[in-house]
């Protein structure tokens, strides 16, 4: 398995570096890509293998699940509507794509789960990490293709409080720097946060549901620079706005860290960007 594990590391680092190129390209053309990856988003088909002996599907968190406020549901069935269109009667694929969510990234990948259990097997996803449904991050990514977009429904558990009765500003930039970051992978192939600078302008209730809005501003060289707003779930009241500056890193820094090796001592100070 270990052998397969470092196969898998190896195919992460070749895959990550030809998306950067592809990224850096003023003109980028998806037909220079495998045909296998021109069907997902390339963030997310970036950390995608194609061979692998172990298939096991994992939980996706992004699905509805008991825990969910009618209004959330209502969100969540409205944007979920429209990734399908029908066309002369055929169901096509539409313009927004909802983007499933694991409680580790390398679970994007084909035989992921797997892989997670070779690297930092007890790590997981700082908003995915609490197993009760509806204590923490419950929220769903929607992707909005042609317009580089996306928006989140997101809902607070009780777990998140700040000043009583309200969300912890830095579970709200918590949500921002994710989901800004999915936005970012998706367009840029796999990145990091260099520079998050946010606006709180009214706070939001515990429990309530809210909307994440996250556009794609510009692109310079490395840097993909993304606008945020969160607002109340009817657009009407602004609770958050923010801008994110984030660096197209090689995904082979990360997995290769002295901390992925047993070593605690880890820097930004090693190639990331």
């Amino acid at each position: 398995m270990l052998r397969q594990g470092l196969y898998v590391v190896r195919g992460l680092y070749r895959d990550g570096l030809k998306l950067i190129r592809l990224a850096g390209q003023q003109s980028f053309n998806r037909a220079h890509l495998p045909a296998s990856y021109c069907h997902q988003p390339i963030g997310v088909r970036a950390l995608t293998m194609s061979s692998w002996p172990f298939s096991s599907k994992p939980r996706d968190y992004s699905l509805p699940n008991e825990s969910w406020s009618p209004e959330m549901q209502k969100l969540y069935d409205h944007y979920n509507a429209l990734c399908e269109v029908e066309e002369e009667g055929e169901k096509k694929r539409g313009a927004w794509w909802r983007l499933p969510s694991y409680n580790r990234t390398l679970k994007y990948a084909t035989g992921g789960r797997c892989l997670s259990k070779l690297l930092q097997a007890k790590a997981r996803l700082f908003t995915r990490n609490i197993e009760e449904p509806g204590a923490g991050f419950e929220y769903v990514v929607f992707l909005n293709k042609p317009e580089k977009s996306c928006v989140c429904v997101f809902q607070a558990g009780h777990l998140l409080e700040g000043p009583p009765g309200h969300v912890h500003g830095g579970a709200i930039a918590t949500m921002i720097d994710s989901v800004t970051g999915t936005l970012a992978t998706y367009l840029s192939g796999p990145v990091m946060t260099a520079n998050l600078n946010m606006n709180y302008r009214s706070p939001i209730p515990l429990g309530s549901v809210v909307l994440v809005h996250c556009a794609l501003e510009k692109v310079e060289g490395r840097k993909t620079f993304i606008s945020c707003r969160v607002t109340s779930s009817d657009r009407a009241k602004l609770h958050t706005d923010a801008t994110v500056n984030v660096v197209v890193v090689v995904v082979v820094h990360i997995l290769c860290t002295p901390t992925v090796r047993g070593s605690s001592d880890l820097t930004l100070s090693r190639g990331y960007f």
